[in-house]
C-alpha cells in the first residue's frame, strides 16, 4: 500500500512539475497586460505556469506563437511559426549550400533574450533533419528526426 501511495504521489508530483495550466483569471495583471498589448490580435489564448515564467501559446492568423513573460511582465522568449520566404537570406544560402535536394518545412523563428535563432525541419527522399542556425546562416545544432 505504502508503494502505491507513493507512486500516485509521484506521478501527481510529475504532472504537476512539467507546468500547470492557468485561467487567464490567475495570471497577474502586469504579465497579462504585457502580453495584450505586444500582441493584441491573438487567438486561442493558452495560459501556464512553468519554472516561475509564465507561457503563453497562441494564434495569430495562422501561425502559432509560443511567449515566456516573467512575473515583471518582462519578456524573456518568443517562438513562431514563420513563412520559409521569411528566413534570412544567409540561412536559404547555407540550406542550399549543404542541403541540395532538401526541402525546407516548419520554419520557426526564436528570440531568446535577444539571441535570434531559426530552426527548421529539411526534409529529403528517406530522410528527416532537424537544423537550427543563427542569423548569420551558422549551424547552432543538427539533429536527425526520428
Amino acid at each position: 500500500m505504502k508503494k502505491l501511495i507513493f507512486v500516485a504521489c509521484s506521478m501527481f508530483y510529475a504532472a504537476v512539475s512539467v507546468g500547470q495550466d492557468l485561467k487567464e483569471t490567475d495570471v497577474p495583471s502586469v504579465v497579462l497586460n504585457t502580453f495584450k498589448q505586444q500582441f493584441p490580435k491573438a487567438m486561442d489564448v493558452e495560459w501556464k505556469l512553468k519554472a516561475a515564467l509564465y507561457k503563453v501559446e497562441f494564434e495569430i492568423g495562422k501561425d502559432d506563437h509560443e511567449v515566456w513573460l516573467e512575473k515583471t511582465g518582462k519578456i524573456v522568449k518568443h517562438k513562431e511559426e514563420i513563412k520559409s520566404e521569411q528566413l534570412p537570406k544567409e540561412v536559404v544560402a547555407a540550406i542550399t549550400k549543404d542541403y541540395k535536394g532538401y526541402k525546407i518545412h516548419d520554419p520557426k523563428k526564436t528570440d531568446n533574450a535577444g539571441i535570434v535563432t531559426y530552426k527548421v525541419e529539411l526534409k529529403n527522399t528517406g530522410s528527416e533533419l532537424d537544423v537550427t542556425y543563427d542569423k548569420t546562416g551558422k549551424v547552432i545544432s543538427k539533429k536527425a528526426d526520428d
